[in-house]
């Protein structure tokens, strides 16, 4: 008798518990769940198996509706993998499916990925995911590139729809996040009122810089560049003396991939800024009108620019011949002084040549910044063919999964000082690339990268306490302050202060922001193989003076006449549409 009464209180003590814990915020979700699951154990050895039964609903049931729940038990997923070059740069012994990600993944939240496949970004990837979904056989959870496969997979039937998962499961940040961008990014992934996906972010990268060896210069008694024409006349020193001191000193590094973009490396976009040029994306014209950037006046003055600079040797006489890795080596052999790139260039691809060389000091400088932002102020379409898409099988016990990970890796592990997830933000202090993650998207603010730079140049300034940083701002601002002290050498810690304070920092000071982009939908607003070779071609004819400039004119008329009219009338059609 006493013992049943004994069992009877204890049940009702942790009934009571357990309700108590139900009620509290998100912000307490990590260490209650963990609480629940000792009280787990103990109800197991004190209850008997029915209570212990009970507990662990109640804990699914929680799991299944809160964005931080720990899943009782594990829970694993198959994915099909983007990879990543290198294996990612992820530290030695570290895989795809065990690394700082889903160590911490299976911590918080008790979920562990299955990798079916894992292939590189490209056509082998996107071929692996059409075959998967042609054979109706695509994993739990599956990134896919395009609003058009999201589409197909929608009307096959093979995903979940996600729309309450995304209001249960994702935290008040996260949906901040979604929101920094607007209506038109979750309505992407929205057909008939029903949400089937969570988009990637495209966080503002600014513009690019040009990054020069400052070293060359102080050793050639040169001046720092203030303008565009000073940089030019420094880049024409280091070829005419010889920076490199070997007779082989090359000018501005340049790829035949003229138009690098925002994840490319070694293009020359600077010079098209410059001339307030917008090549390659679909464009608003200043009457108001779609246009494709490449074919306007403004992009031919560009090329006649740098067909000067070929000409008086100040671009690297050889970029025709010239591969990504051959720019590689050359940076690495110390005989490239020059390039154009983005904020994130010490990581990739200076990092590289700070290994073999770290005396080796590359600077960034943003020149005619007026200009620059003139040209950022141009609205730029964006088709959702470039986009990505988390998607989850159809059927999958726990459509939920997706929204929990996007708010465990991109607000409880960068926003909430989180202790245990060191590791994972340590990642980025050390270059390991996103890819690493399990699902390859990126979920943060559209402003995230200033937002970041100034909270880590204020604790720097200590005008911000430390405290007060992120878990990733903190990670960065530990590297940043252990290189300025001399206390870290390495390519890594140069790289992050590099990027992080001094690239982004020149952005910060100018006002860059990207220019505006405006969703392109119902529409292939794709430019056809053809007319992308042509492109290209011209674009190097003109410059290596093959052609004289005026050809620009010809490769209009050409372009125009061989889908380009008609392309850009469904694009204006679709334009017109899609403003009512």
């Amino acid at each position: 008798m006493k013992n049943d009464m004994k069992k009877r209180i204890l049940s009702a003590h942790l009934a009571l518990i357990l309700l108590l814990m139900l009620w509290c915020g998100t912000y307490f979700e990590t260490k209650e769940s963990q609480r629940q699951m000792e009280q787990l154990e103990a109800s197991q050895s004190e209850s008997g198996a029915s209570n212990a039964v009970e507990v662990k609903r109640k804990l699914m049931y929680k799991a299944m509706h809160t964005p931080l729940g720990k899943y009782p038990e594990t829970v694993t997923y198959t994915l099909g993998k983007i990879a990543g070059a290198n294996n990612s740069n992820l530290p030695v012994g570290d895989t795809y499916e065990n690394n700082a990600y889903t160590r911490y993944l299976k911590k918080i939240l008790n979920i562990q990925n299955e990798d079916v496949f894992e292939l590189q970004d490209g056509n082998t990837y996107e071929e692996a995911v059409n075959v998967a979904i042609e054979d109706r056989d695509i994993p739990d959870v599956l990134v896919v590139k395009g609003r058009d496969n999201l589409l197909r997979l929608i009307e096959a039937g093979l995903i979940e729809e996600l729309t309450e998962t995304y209001e249960e499961c994702t935290t008040d940040t996260i949906k901040e996040m979604y929101d920094s961008y607007g209506d038109s990014l979750l309505q992407s992934a929205t057909v008939d009122g029903k949400l089937y996906a969570f988009p990637n972010t495209v966080i503002d990268d600014g513009a690019p810089l040009l990054w020069l060896r400052k070293d060359w210069i102080e050793k050639l008694g040169l001046k720092e560049p203030e303008t565009v024409g000073e940089a030019l006349e420094v880049i024409r020193a280091f070829v005419e003396q010889d920076a490199a001191g070997d007779g082989q000193t090359i000018g501005l590094a340049c790829s035949t991939d003229v138009i690098a973009g925002a994840d490319q490396t070694y293009g020359v976009d600077s010079a098209f800024i410059h001339a307030g040029a917008m090549p390659c994306p679909w464009i608003l014209d200043e009457s108001g009108d779609v246009v494709y950037g490449s074919v306007t006046q403004e992009t031919k003055e560009a090329l006649s620019k740098l067909r000067n600079l070929y000409e008086d040797g100040i671009l690297d006489q050889r970029f025709l011949l010239r591969k990504t890795e051959n720019i590689d080596n050359l940076l690495k052999t110390g005989h490239c002084g020059a390039i154009y790139g983005r904020w994130w260039a010490p990581n990739n691809p200076l990092s590289a040549a700070y290994n073999v060389d770290s005396n080796a000091e590359w600077k960034p400088y943003l020149l005619d910044k007026e200009q620059v932002n003139e040209t950022q102020k141009i609205s730029v379409f964006e088709s959702y063919d470039q986009w990505m898409y988390v998607v989850v099988r159809k059927g999958y016990e726990h459509p939920e999964i997706v929204a929990k990970y996007v708010s465990a890796i991109f607000d409880q592990s960068r926003y909430a000082n989180d202790a245990s997830a060191r590791e994972l933000n340590d990642y980025f202090s050390i270059n390991v690339d996103p890819t690493a993650r399990p699902l390859n998207i990126n979920v943060d603010y559209e402003d995230a990268l200033y937002r970041t730079t100034e909270h880590i140049q204020a604790a720097l300034d200590k005008t911000l306490d430390v405290s007060e940083l992120s878990g990733l701002e903190k990670s960065y601002y530990d590297t940043c302050k252990s290189f300025l002290n001399g206390q870290l050498t390495t390519a890594n810690g140069w790289a992050a202060y590099a990027s992080r304070i001094e690239a982004v920092g020149e952005l910060q000071k100018a006002g860059i922001r990207s220019a505006e982009t405006l969703p392109l939908e119902n529409v292939n607003a794709e430019i056809p193989q053809e007319l992308q070779e042509l492109e290209k071609e011209a674009f190097l004819q003109i410059i290596s003076g093959e052609k004289p400039v005026d050809y620009f004119d010809t490769f209009v008329v050409e372009w125009y006449a061989n889908g380009g009219k008609e392309l850009t009338e469904q694009v204006q059609n679709a334009y017109e549409s899609g403003k009512d």
